[in-house]
Formats: structure tokens, C-alpha cells, sequence
């Protein structure tokens, strides 16, 4: 790679420009470690633990059980649940039978779920065996190609004693009654062959994962992952991060079998699948399964709890976590001493969240950015606090390429310093939409012969060459971390019957770094309350992307040819907040 601005006295020592060995099938991970560490313990879940061995010889008989049902090459298989250490097993299950892995958010309405479904073609779903999720499912398939539902019930995944009494006492989450075409997870793993088919896949081409996003309209698509692109994320990010070691002398990189993640964030997530899961696998480490974040009393005493308890040393996590963290009532009664590097991505992280968070722990905290379609790491901070920058997004990972390119035609590479649409390519960069070559024309672009992926935000590049990100081309709205897709909202909306129109927003919100609100319009001669048309959106939007706050007007500002200006409406907010 020719020198570029961020290869300068910054760029971390001992990390190449580049890095190789990413051409290989994503499950490759699993398997050379299991080799390599069969009885290193992977899944921590309720002081359960599976080790490497044990996962590996699950997911082959996953592999298996699809290949039985008439899953091979090319499928989908949808997962549809929470942190659970069935998780990475049925991940690489999936994998190894040549299909593509479909990730779910469990907290998906039927209709969200549904629509996912139909839209990737799924032929078959893994569900955690639930109250609601498990008729949630069921229903969602109805009218999908979906010929196989697997529940996943967590009992046999629980301590001894634990699954004992939990049973004893009704306690084990568990639906009602389950559909006898539907296959219990633990019958099926008992009756499966631990031999996976032989599946040949071009690493370039073929996909590990369709990860849903609303991309830079708000409509939801797949962004198609390849197995290279997965790959290179998790080989880049590795290169990447180096420990600063406690007796001085140069920062070391990660180790093998040495380090406990924590899984806060969902798997159903590029975020928290690559940086979390995957990462683990590669780097045979602990990872423990925190299903609910928000878990204990008061919220996220649980989550807090289990980095002493465990002895967690990384962490990927989202500036509301942090924040989470460190305003706790009951923070100080934990040691949390043994973290030693922290990331966060998904929102901007304040400086004073830094300050306390590291004045609290020890540990370093990296701020890096991505997207969806990137598997998601483009840009991360040195992770030594001589070398970052706070309020950058850091640099591009080896062998990436970041350009800053006028807004409106999207070709004109700008000077250092100049703020422009963000543009990337590299190894990471998605192979396209799901079957959606139209969205493809609007995010690509040809830059000196090379393929470029337009990110929708907007920033700069530094003198260092750090990607500073100051406003967002998009009207995607940052929940704590996860995305809210106006247009989305605003079709739910429109189905209530006493509306006329609506436009949605995201606001400053000091718990969730954003919040949603609804501008609404009636029609004539109705009236309505806030709380009536949050209810409404209750069943049909998953909860970080319900209205917060609704606004009625007599009318919303338009444009000359009658399109609502969010824009209009988010201006005049930023206006309210800061008078």
C-alpha cells in the first residue's frame, strides 16, 4: 500500500500497513482453535461454561442436522436470539453447512420479523425457547419460506444444580406449549452426527451473514457479508490492538487463551458479532453471555457484577454503557480493575465519560467507527492514551482506504481538513444489499478504478490522518448504540387512523444519546395524546424505536413538491436544547 496521511508518527508500533491470511471460511476460526485449545473454555453463561471442543463438535452436528432438512450452499438460517451460548454454536453451525447466517433482533415484532424473513428467503430459524419469542416466531414464519424451527431452551446449558431447581420451580423461561413440527435443540444436538457436509466456498464471493440495516434510506436491507469480509475485520482488528504492558517497554499484542470478553453487546449485531463473539473465537478467549445488559436492580448491577466475578479484561461497548457505568449507585462496590482495553463505536463518546470511566477502572478506552456494510470496524483509535485522539474516530485499519468526497457529486477527493461525505474501501466493504442492486447504485462509487462505499456521514480528515465525523448525511437515528430508521417509524405511524402525516426525529437524549420524536399531524376534526399514539406503536416497533415524545402540529413543514423536511424539524430542536 502507497504511504497514506495516517501512516505517520501516530500509527501504532509494531502494526503493519497491511495484513494477510483472511482468505480462508470464517468457521475456520472455530475449528483451528478447538484444535489448538480444545478445553479452553469459550461460552461463560451462568457459571456454566463450554469449552472450544465442545462447541466445535456442537456446531458440526448443527451443520449436519441442516444438511438433513435440505439446507446446503447459498441458504439462509435465521437466528433469532439473545447472548446465549447456543449463539456461536449455531453461528458456525449455519456456517459450516454452507448457508448464510441471518441475524435477528430478539426483541423483533411478528411483522419486523416477518418482513426479515421473507425478505432474505430464510429456510429455516433457531428461536430461544421463551414465552414470547417462541410464538413470536411462530407466527412470523406463517407465509415465509421458512421449513425449520429449532427452540432453544436454556436448561441444559445451565450448572447442574441451577437447571435442577430452575425446573423444580418453574423458573427456566420456557413457552406454553410448542408446535410437535417444530425440533427441540437438545434433541436434535443428540441425535446429529458430529460430521458436517464438505462444502467448497469462495471466500471472496459466497456470504457468511445478511445483517439488516436501514443502509442510508431508512428502508430495511441486508448488507450481504462475505466470508473475507468478516474474515479481514477480525485479522485487522487483532493486528490492531496492543496492551501497554504494566512494567513499561513497548505495547504487546493480544495473546491467546489469555483475555475474558464481555458480551454485552448483541451478537445479532455486526458490533458486537465481530468485535465479541468472533474475536473471541479467533483469539481462543472467554466470553461471557449477558443476555439482558439491563439486567439486576437497579439496571446493569448484573452486567457490572460480572467483570470481578469473571475477571474481564475486554470490552466492547456502546458510550451508553459507560455512561451506565459509571453513574451506578452501586459502581464502587465492585472492583473493576481487571479491564485493561475498553472500545466503543456506534455513537460519539464524550470526553468526561472517558475521564471517570478510566479514573474508575484503569483500563484504556479506544473510540473507533463503522457501519453495517463494514463489517462494521473502518477507523479505531490507537489503543495507548499517549497516541489517541478523544473526539476522533481514529484511523483506517490495515490495508483500508478512507477518502473525504464532495457531498453532492460524490467524486472529488477533498484536502486534509476539509469536511465531505466519509468513503471507504477495503476488504471489509460488504458484497452489496441483499438482492437490491438498486441501493447498491446509490452507495458505490468508482474512485481512481477502485470501489468505494459511501458512508452517509459526514467529517474530515486530520493533519494525522484521524477521521474526525461531524454530522450524518443520514436521518438514521443512534438509540443507545442501535439504529432507528425515521422512515420506518413513520410508516407505522401512518396507519393509525386518526393521522395525516408524521415525521420523525432523533433528539439529544442524556441516557440514550438519542431519543425518537414524533412530529404528528392530524387529520381534521381528531384529537389525540401522546401517550395514545406511543401505545399504538407498542406491538408494532421494537422498543428503541418508539417515540419517546410526540409533538402535534397544526401542519409540518415541507418542501415546494410536499416532502416532509425532518431537517426543518431537527433544526428547530437542536435550537430548543440549546436556548
Amino acid at each position: 500500500m502507497t504511504s497514506m496521511p495516517w501512516h505517520g508518527s501516530r500509527w501504532p508500533e509494531g502494526v503493519p500497513y497491511e495484513v494477510e491470511n483472511y482468505d480462508q471460511p470464517l468457521f475456520q476460526v472455530l475449528d483451528d482453535t478447538a484444535a489448538e485449545y480444545p478445553n479452553q473454555v469459550y461460552t461463560v453463561f451462568q457459571d456454566a461454561s463450554r469449552t472450544f471442543g465442545q462447541v466445535k463438535d456442537t456446531a458440526d452436528r448443527i451443520a449436519n442436522f441442516l444438511a438433513s432438512r435440505g439446507v446446503g450452499k447459498g441458504d439462509r438460517v435465521a437466528i433469532f436470539l439473545p447472548n446465549l451460548p447456543h449463539y456461536p454454536e449455531i453461528f458456525f453451525g449455519v456456517l459450516k453447512s454452507g448457508a448464510t447466517c441471518v441475524t435477528c433482533n430478539p426483541l423483533y415484532t411478528v411483522g419486523e420479523l416477518n418482513f426479515q424473513l421473507n425478505d432474505s428467503g430464510a429456510k429455516a430459524v433457531f428461536v430461544m425457547d421463551h414465552p414470547e419469542f417462541y410464538p413470536n416466531a411462530s407466527q412470523a414464519i406463517e407465509g415465509t419460506g421458512v421449513e425449520t424451527l429449532v427452540y432453544c431452551n436454556i436448561k441444559s446449558y445451565l450448572p447442574g444444580i441451577k437447571g435442577f431447581l430452575g425446573g423444580l420451580l418453574g423458573k427456566i423461561p420456557k413457552a406454553a406449549s410448542h408446535d410437535p413440527a417444530h425440533f427441540s435443540y437438545d434433541q436434535m444436538i443428540k441425535q446429529a452426527s458430529p460430521s458436517p457436509p464438505s462444502v467448497e466456498l469462495d471466500t471472496g464471493k459466497d456470504l457468511a451473514a445478511i445483517l439488516y440495516t436501514g443502509g442510508t434510506t431508512g428502508v430495511p436491507k441486508g448488507a450481504a457479508l462475505t466470508h473475507q469480509n468478516l474474515m479481514y475485520d477480525l485479522v485487522a482488528s487483532a493486528a490492531w490492538i496492543r496492551l501497554t504492558s504494566e512494567g513499561g517497554g513497548p505495547a504487546q499484542p493480544l495473546q491467546k487463551a489469555a483475555h475474558t470478553y464481555l458480551g454485552v453487546l448483541p451478537w445479532y449485531h455486526s458490533f458486537g458479532l465481530t468485535l465479541c463473539m468472533l474475536s473471541a473465537a479467533m483469539m481462543a478467549g472467554r466470553v461471557v453471555c449477558i443476555p439482558d445488559p439491563r439486567a439486576g436492580d437497579p439496571p446493569f448491577t448484573d452486567t457490572i457484577a460480572a467483570i470481578p466475578k469473571y475477571k474481564v479484561d475486554l470490552m466492547i461497548a456502546v458510550p451508553t454503557i459507560y455512561s451506565a457505568f459509571i453513574n451506578h449507585p452501586l459502581t464502587d462496590n465492585y472492583d473493576l480493575t481487571s479491564l485493561l482495553a475498553c472500545g466503543s463505536g456506534a455513537a460519539p463518546l464524550p470526553a468526561e465519560v472517558v475521564k471517570q470511566f478510566e479514573a474508575k477502572t484503569g483500563a484504556v478506552i479506544f473510540e473507533g467507527w463503522g457501519l453495517t456494510e463494514t463489517s462494521p470496524v473502518v477507523t479505531t483509535n490507537p489503543t495507548n492514551v499517549e497516541d489517541r485522539k478523544i473526539g476522533s474516530v481514529g484511523m483506517p485499519l490495515p490495508g483500508c482506504e478512507v477518502k473525504i468526497v464532495d457531498i453532492e457529486q460524490s467524486t472529488q477527493e477533498l484536502p486534509l481538513g476539509e469536511d465531505g461525505e466519509i468513503a471507504v474501501h477495503g476488504p471489509q466493504v460488504m458484497a452489496g444489499y441483499w438482492g437490491r442492486p438498486d441501493a447498491d447504485a446509490e452507495v458505490f462509487t468508482e474512485i481512481e478504478g477502485k470501489r468505494f462505499f459511501l458512508t452517509g456521514d459526514i467529517g474530515h480528515l486530520d493533519e494525522d490522518g484521524f477521521v474526525v465525523i461531524t454530522d450524518r448525511k443520514k436521518d438514521l437515528i443512534l438509540v443507545g448504540g442501535f439504529n432507528a430508521y425515521p422512515r420506518e417509524i413513520e410508516e407505522v405511524l401512518y396507519t393509525h387512523p386518526k393521522v395525516a402525516q408524521a415525521a420523525v426525529v432523533g433528539i439529544a437524549d442524556d441516557h440514550t444519546g438519542e431519543a425518537v420524536k414524533a412530529f404528528v399531524q392530524l387529520k381534521e376534526g381528531q384529537e389525540a395524546t401522546e401517550e395514545e399514539i406511543i401505545e399504538f406503536c407498542r406491538d408494532q416497533l421494537a422498543g428503541y424505536k418508539r417515540p419517546k415524545f410526540v409533538e402535534f402540529r397544526e401542519e409540518l413543514p415541507t418542501s415546494v413538491v410536499g416532502k416532509v423536511l425532518r431537517r426543518v424539524l431537527r433544526d428547530e430542536e437542536r435550537a430548543k436544547q440549546q436556548a
